[in-house]
């Protein structure tokens, strides 16, 4: 249960990170550099988080036996 929680939850931030990109590349396209920018760097830490949940999750649920 709680593997399925961990994936869960990587992949519902890597849900939002593609969200944020897409906002940047909306900003970056219509002109807006500040927008674009820090929807850039809201992107990125939301990747970083999703990628630390999804192996994270894959690290500590493996068997050890």
């Amino acid at each position: 249960m709680k593997k399925a929680l961990g994936f869960l939850a990587g992949f519902g931030l890597l849900a939002l990170a593609a969200g944020a990109a897409r906002t940047a590349h909306l900003g970056w396209g219509g002109g807006h550099t500040d927008v674009g920018f820090w929807w850039t760097v809201i992107a990125a830490f939301l990747a970083i988080a999703a990628l630390g949940a999804l192996v994270g999750t894959a690290i500590h649920s493996r068997n050890t036996g």
